[in-house]
Parts: C-alpha cells; sequence; structure tokens
C-alpha cells in the first residue's frame, strides 16, 4: 500500500496533466463546454425533485437543496468508480508501447472527477442562499469529510480496476450495484426515515445501514456540514477511514499481483 501511494506520489505531475487533460476533453466539442459542470448535477437535481419533492411530496424542508447536497458528493463517488473500473482495461495505447505507471489511471479518473466536485460547490452554495442557508464555520469540516470519502473511493477504485483486466463483466456488475447503492444510500431520503426492520427498531436500522454502507456515513457527514450545519459525527467517520485503510491495503496486493498481466491482458 505504501509503495504504490508514494509512486503516485512521484507521478504527481503526470497525474495532473492527464486529469487537467481530461477535464479538457470531456466537454470538448459540446456549445456549453465547462458549464455542463454544473448543468449535469443541476438537472439530475431537477428530475429528483420533481419526482421526489412534487410528485411523491417529500416532508424534508427545502428538499431541493437537501437533495443536492447529497447528489454532489454521490456524482463525485459514482462517477469514480464507473470511470475507474475500466480506466486500465480501455487504455492498451498507453500501457503496451512503453513503461507506464498502471496506477496513475485509476487516480486520473477519481483526481478529475474530485476538481469537477470542487468546481460544482459555488453552485450548492448558492442554491443554499437562494433557499435562505447561509454557509457557516462548519464549512471548516469540508476537507477531512471529503479526504476521507476520496481515500475510499480511491480504495474501491484501485481494487476494481485491477480486477476488470481479467473479468471485464466485472465493469457491467459495478454499474448495477452502483444504481442499486444510490437507492440504498440516504441521497433522495432522510437518514432518520429509515423504516424499522424485523426485530431491528429505526433507531438501529439506521445504525445498521451505516456500518454495511460506508457511504451512508459519508452521505450523513455532507448533510450535517451543509444542511443541518453542525459539527459532523465523527464516530462513523473513523469507521470509514479504517475501512479505507484495510480496503486499500488489499487492492494494493491485488494491483501488485497483477501489475506485470496488464500489459498481456489488455
Amino acid at each position: 500500500m505504501i509503495r504504490n501511494l508514494t509512486e503516485l506520489y512521484q507521478y504527481r505531475a503526470l497525474l495532473l496533466a492527464l486529469s487537467m487533460r481530461e477535464l479538457k476533453a470531456r466537454y470538448r466539442a459540446s456549445v456549453l463546454g465547462f458549464f455542463w459542470t454544473f448543468l449535469n448535477p443541476t438537472l439530475n437535481m431537477l428530475v429528483y425533485v420533481l419526482v421526489f419533492g412534487m410528485v411523491m411530496r417529500s416532508a424534508v424542508p427545502n428538499y431541493a437543496y437537501y437533495l443536492f447536497t447529497g447528489l454532489l458528493p454521490w456524482i463525485f463517488f459514482s462517477s469514480s468508480l464507473l470511470g475507474g473500473t475500466s480506466s486500465i482495461s480501455d487504455r492498451k495505447d498507453l500501457l503496451t508501447k512503453v513503461r507506464f505507471p498502471a496506477q496513475v489511471l485509476p487516480a486520473t479518473v477519481v483526481l478529475t472527477n474530485l476538481i469537477n466536485f470542487l468546481l460544482s460547490l459555488p453552485l450548492l452554495l448558492g442554491l443554499g442562499l437562494f433557499f435562505g442557508v447561509t454557509p457557516t464555520w462548519h464549512m471548516v469540516f469540508l476537507v477531512p469529510v471529503l479526504l476521507v470519502q476520496t481515500f475510499f473511493t480511491l480504495a474501491l477504485t484501485y481494487l476494481f480496476a485491477a480486477l476488470n483486466v481479467a473479468f471485464r463483466d466485472l465493469q457491467h456488475i459495478v454499474g448495477n450495484l452502483v444504481q442499486m447503492a444510490f437507492f440504498l444510500t440516504p441521497v433522495l431520503w432522510d437518514l432518520k426515515s429509515a423504516p424499522a426492520v424485523g426485530s431491528l427498531t429505526r433507531e438501529q436500522s439506521q445504525q445498521l445501514l451505516m456500518h454495511v454502507n460506508p457511504m451512508a456515513s459519508v452521505m450523513a457527514a455532507w448533510r450535517d456540514i451543509f444542511y443541518e450545519q453542525r459539527i459532523p459525527n465523527w464516530q462513523p467517520l473513523l469507521s470509514v477511514a479504517a475501512i479505507s485503510l484495510v480496503l486499500m491495503w488489499i487492492s494494493s496486493n491485488v494491483f501488485e499481483r497483477r501489475r506485470e498481466e496488464f500489459a498481456e491482458l489488455v
């Protein structure tokens, strides 16, 4: 794990250059170009607000803003995972012609979506002001929460990217798993509304969800910062950080064992 992270730092210039190239190429041929960074999450928000805020009539106050505080970090996570899973298997041009550091490719996808997320934050703050929510000092907790989510996302992306080189069906499986996880994560709905399950009370089912779904804890932290404007609950976040460390160790071992096969299998 240390070796992978060290090499990633050594190739930081290449990582940044590839990320900037990806950002520029993403909307190069479109008329609106860079503005799609803001339009994509906004249009998604409008669709979900129409369905859950108007048709199904969610009881959450300022539902559009509530939804956006969860939708932006989820887009960062899901886009990184979906793009990162095939990041190695789709770059035969780089892996077979030169001795290219393969670990840069999944990290490039994560960094690109991280930058995209950061560029979208002004839109989130502007929407908050529209609903009368003024940013508070709790914004300082954005950095540690973002670090936890980024590390967790990177660990998962490394694992899936390495496995997908030999098992190409994985990228399609991940797509379906991400879609299912979206509805099992409190993005569209409030964690407090989680129902009792079997012999579990509502509080117990909420705790269970946060333990089995790390993104539920991360989502709750984002809501605490932007929507509730309070200090996030650090115990679930520390659990996610611990899970991320174990997951990164596993991912690094899998990545190291399969690294020499990448050029042959792609």
